[in-house]
């Protein structure tokens, strides 16, 4: 459950011109945490359900139909604003700086996650979610609602820099949470700690599982079986947008699955290995 989007990436392959003319390569991708999770679990053979809103224009009906071909159970509501919509630069490091416009996102309800979460299932939140004020309330209940019918529950706090402002209203609600799935900036924000290791210990008290992405220098998780230290796939890196989003895909099936906490890690990583080596943040092609 989350934020949808459509992403307008432009690759960058020299210093930006400020003020100037900067050649870039432009492509246009759905987007959104909720979104990319829930299409790549799809393409890599795994059920996937995902609740959002977009808008009455082609952005909305053009996300709802390919998220729908790609095999993902769409149930996406229609608000009166348009569809979300995100612009991100690559830079020439690979690095990606975000310009989003939640649109849509904000007129979000808990009806439809009311309406299909029940005993047994698990409800994966997208922390844009909790960040946005229009949402905030939606994303409680929502989650409330799924501790009350016994669905298990996920978390990933979105960005580290919104974050920063609403660092105790996600520290309250990881007593609500079974699974966080953060990056190490985002570690550091809910918990203090620079060093990733002493984050993730902190996490733990608040969580049954947690895990902290560290980009290049791979991925740390922990649980009551102990300490995963699993180094990156390899690959080469296009564009790092939305590689939190895949590990989560492949990550979680198997975690619900309780198969081992590295298997777990090792299968988040390889989807990611595969989201950072090509442009945008969706496995879907261009539109």
């Amino acid at each position: 459950m989350g934020d949808v989007m459509m992403d307008i990436s432009a690759v960058i392959d020299e210093d930006i011109a400020y003020g100037s003319d900067t050649p870039a390569r432009i492509a246009m991708h759905p987007g959104g945490v909720a979104a990319n999770t829930a299409a790549w679990m799809a393409l890599s053979g795994e059920m996937a359900t995902l609740v959002g809103c977009v808008g009455p224009d082609a952005f909305g009906q053009s996300i709802r139909l390919r998220l729908g071909d790609a095999g993902v159970d769409v149930h996406l509501e229609e608000g009166s604003l348009t569809t979300g919509s995100c612009v991100v630069i690559v830079d020439r490091r690979r690095e990606r700086t975000m310009f989003p416009e939640a649109g849509a996102n904000g007129e979000l309800t808990s009806s439809t996650v009311q309406s299909l979460v029940t005993s047994g299932d698990h409800l994966h939140l997208s922390g844009y979610t909790f960040l946005n004020p229009a949402t905030r309330a939606v994303a409680l209940t929502a989650l409330r609602h799924a501790r009350a019918v016994g669905a298990s529950t996920s978390l990933d706090p979105a960005s580290a820099g919104p974050l920063r402002a609403h660092r105790e209203l996600f520290m309250s609600v990881l007593t609500s949470i079974d699974l966080l799935l953060a990056n190490e900036a985002e570690a550091s924000v809910l918990t203090g700690h620079e060093d990733p290791h002493r984050a993730l210990e902190d996490l733990t008290d608040h969580v049954a599982c947690a895990v902290v992405k560290l980009g290049a220098r791979g991925a740390l998780a922990l649980d009551d079986r102990g300490l995963v230290d699993s180094p990156a796939t390899a690959t080469t890196v296009v564009d790092t947008t939305g590689a939190g989003d895949a590990f989560t895909a492949g990550f979680l099936p198997a975690w619900l699955r309780k198969e081992p906490l590295s298997v777990a890690v090792r299968r988040g990583q390889d989807i990611a290995a595969q989201a950072v080596a090509r442009v945008g943040a969706s496995p879907l092609t261009p539109g």
